[in-house]
């Protein structure tokens, strides 16, 4: 099974974006479930037959789907790392399919809220391991591309719901509330249904040793379905080499990722922090509400909150163009200064209160919600997967993930009151964090535009792999006395010994590599045995085949580790086991 014929039947650019469409539904779910109670809640069914809730109960029906989510997204990091990222993806939408079930039959408040948080456990588990997956499937030209079309999936879902609920508004029984919700578990089902034939990431392939299948998925991905291709080769090289690194670190704990990461990882937690401070579920679950208090009221404030959908996600197309161009810095500050600036003038028409404040107040909030879905929608989810190693990449996405659901909780619970009590105030609230959403990204985060995944050490200083390397051949001379035998390379940024990033350029290591007998090559061959290994030892030298040998035992004997970080066992734990990614199934 060395050919070109691909997985499906899909290689290259075909299977990247029919992969990146297809788990888009992931975000879609996210973002249906946003949208479809802005509309229920304001519809006279709904509100008899639960008995005319307060505002404060309708805030905690709304928010507690964050409950499930936080909780969720806290725990689905370590399981992506167990199962993989495909089987997260599938309990992820069976739970969000009992969570709607749940919903669309709820008898009760108590019953729908029992829903909400179980569907939250559901989204929490998409809404982590889709941008981790989506991140580490995508070559790193048009990475933010493939990101931003996923978030546009998750604006697709939420205009979706606005429109289902104004057409299901016309209904005139407990129908016009139950069908919406019902909708979201035919697509929870699609979802469950299309994880079972998507590919595995590659790198959670690589970093678990099945490597024949590494290598057949990263041919599909970027070698035209052919295992010789080079780039294909270079590209699992690249990966293995960062996976052999990861791995003789040792420990992957929180406590070791804020350690060593303590940057990228609060930065990863404010791009979510900030991006559900700068007030977007004020107009997510609460347009109708926005709407009604500028002078809408019944169907137009959910005909005027579906127009505004559909500007939301034309918003989110000039992204897939302009990310890899312009970079991440320039759409998220120039995204904070036109949404401070509109919810200021939100703020402003509510407190004159004149004719024309409906007017000006849908204009608006759809420039609003244009600035967020172009800037603060897509990048926050980019950002956060691209920055972290693999080591600890589902740890902090998971960390992230449970930061957005927490301010979303918070924002969510605290709409419906701080409208009663503040009421034009609140949008200035928000525009305040928006102002300081502006100041955060101008002096602490780093443009991360078209660099691998593997490179991002090089840009934050923080690599902890630093290994004294002697020059040699296979040696990239970077500096100092060139006259000097046996002298180490210059220190990288941040590392205390003189060192070699050891996830440097791409090229910088290959068969010959600076690292003594190690073999980092992909398989020459498919073959149905078991043939993964764990970074083997070539050669007949005195480490061949133990566990002193490849680059753990290497990086020990430089001194770079000490005894508490021992190489990984050997016994069974490399052996190829089949994960349904062959061709042939």
């Amino acid at each position: 099974m060395t050919g070109g014929t691909s997985i499906h039947g899909l290689t290259g650019k075909a299977l990247v974006y029919f992969t990146t469409i297809f788990v888009s539904l992931g975000v879609f779910l996210f973002g249906y479930d946003q949208g479809v109670m802005s509309g229920i809640i304001t519809g006279p069914y709904f509100i008899d037959y639960f008995g005319n809730p307060s505002r404060a109960q309708v805030g905690t029906m709304v928010a507690i789907l964050e409950i499930g989510a936080f909780i969720s997204s806290l725990v689905v990091g370590r399981v992506g790392d167990i199962i993989g990222r495909r089987k997260t993806i599938l309990y992820g939408s069976m739970i969000f399919f009992v969570g709607g079930a749940l919903q669309s039959f709820a008898t009760s408040m108590t019953i729908m809220m029992l829903g909400r948080i179980i569907a939250g456990v559901g989204v929490g588990m998409l809404s982590t391991i889709v941008p981790v997956y989506q991140s580490e499937i995508s070559p790193p030209h048009n990475r933010g591309k493939l990101a931003c079309i996923e978030f546009s999936g998750n604006i697709i879902g939420y205009t979706s719901s606005v429109w289902v609920d104004y057409f299901c508004g016309y209904i005139n029984s407990d129908l016009s509330w139950r069908i919406p919700l019902l909708m979201q578990c035919v697509m929870g089902a699609l979802l469950g249904l299309g994880s079972l034939i998507i590919v595995e990431s590659p790198r959670w392939l690589l970093d678990n040793d099945h490597d024949e299948e590494g290598i057949v998925v990263i041919a599909n991905l970027y070698g035209g379905g052919d295992i010789h291709n080079p780039a294909a080769r270079d590209e699992f090289r690249d990966i293995k080499m960062s996976v052999l690194i990861a791995r003789a670190e040792g420990e992957r704990s929180y406590a070791e990722m804020f350690r060593r990461y303590r940057k990228r990882v609060l930065i990863a937690m404010s791009a979510q922090a900030l991006a559900q401070l700068n007030g977007i579920n004020v107009i997510s679950y609460y347009a109708p509400y926005v709407f009604e208090s500028a002078g809408w009221h019944g169907h137009d404030a959910i005909l005027m909150t579906g127009i505004n959908g559909i500007t939301y996600f034309l918003s989110t197309i000039p992204p897939w163009y302009i990310v890899d161009r312009w970079g991440r810095r320039v759409i998220l500050l120039t995204g904070a200064v036109a949404m401070s600036l509109s919810l200021c003038s939100i703020s402003y028409f509510i407190f004159l209160d004149i004719k024309s404040t409906p007017v000006f107040v849908v204009a608006f909030v759809m420039i609003y919600n244009a600035a967020f879905g172009y800037s603060w929608g897509p990048i926050p989810w980019l950002y956060p997967p691209e920055i972290l190693p693999l080591s600890i990449r589902s740890k902090g996405a998971s960390l992230s993930t449970a930061t957005n659901w927490a301010f979303n909780w918070l924002v969510g619970e605290m709409t419906p009151v701080l409208q009663e009590w503040i009421k034009w105030r609140l949008y200035l609230v928000h525009a305040f964090f928006c102002a300081l959403s502006f100041v955060v990204v101008y002096f602490f985060y780093p443009e991360t535009c078209g660099l691998r995944l593997e490179d991002m050490d090089s840009v934050f200083g923080d690599a902890s792999t630093a290994a004294g390397t002697p020059r040699s051949v296979g040696t990239p001379y970077l500096g100092g006395d060139a006259n000097e035998v046996g002298a180490l390379l210059p220190a990288a940024p941040g590392s205390p010994v003189p060192s070699l990033d050891l996830r440097a350029s791409r090229g910088q290591f290959g068969p010959a590599s600076a690292i003594p007998n190690l073999n980092i090559d992909p398989p020459a061959s498919i073959t149905d045995g078991p043939s993964s290994r764990r970074g083997t030892v070539s050669g007949d030298g005195p480490n061949a085949g133990n566990g002193e040998g490849g680059v753990s035992g290497w990086l020990s004997r430089v001194g770079v580790f000490r005894s508490s970080s021992p190489a990984p066992s050997e016994g069974g734990a490399g052996k190829y086991a089949p994960l349904g990614q062959r061709e042939d199934h």
